[in-house]
């Protein structure tokens, strides 16, 4: 599910957090050492998240943040703001020159640049968590 979230809408935070769970807390995100990415610029996306979010030739960025039970996939174009909600039964991720995210039937593309490598860290911690998630649903 993708939002306009450019400005606040309480049906888009409940929306969030009925799909992904509220925001961690201040000691869990201390505890985590931050629940947040660091930019990354997409270079590549599936034709429906094209024709909705990345209209033009312009550099288009995208950061994620962790939920307890998903993620979000916060892309910024030009003054706009979307968020692309995928919750850790949906998420898929492969390393191919690059991390590409999938979900939902879509996927996006990361450039393998210094903005990747300074986040591997944080991609370590999501597909942790992704592991911590699943297992309590699979035997």
């Amino acid at each position: 599910m993708i939002l306009n979230t450019t400005y606040s809408n309480k049906d888009n935070d409940a929306t969030i957090n009925q799909m992904v769970g509220k925001p961690f807390g201040i000691w869990d995100k201390l505890k985590m050492k931050g629940t947040g990415s660091g930019r990354m610029i997409i270079t590549d996306v599936s034709p429906k998240l094209e024709r909705a979010l990345l209209n033009g030739p312009d550099i288009n960025y995208a950061n994620i943040e962790l939920r307890p039970k998903g993620i979000l996939v916060r892309i910024t174009r030009r003054l706009d703001n979307f968020t692309w909600i995928i919750p850790y039964y949906q998420l898929y991720t492969y390393l191919t020159n690059g991390l590409s995210i999938h979900g939902q039937g879509e996927f996006l593309h990361f450039r393998n640049d210094r903005f990747l490598k300074s986040n591997k860290d944080f991609i370590k911690k999501m597909l942790n968590l992704k592991v911590i998630f699943t297992k309590d649903y699979y035997i």
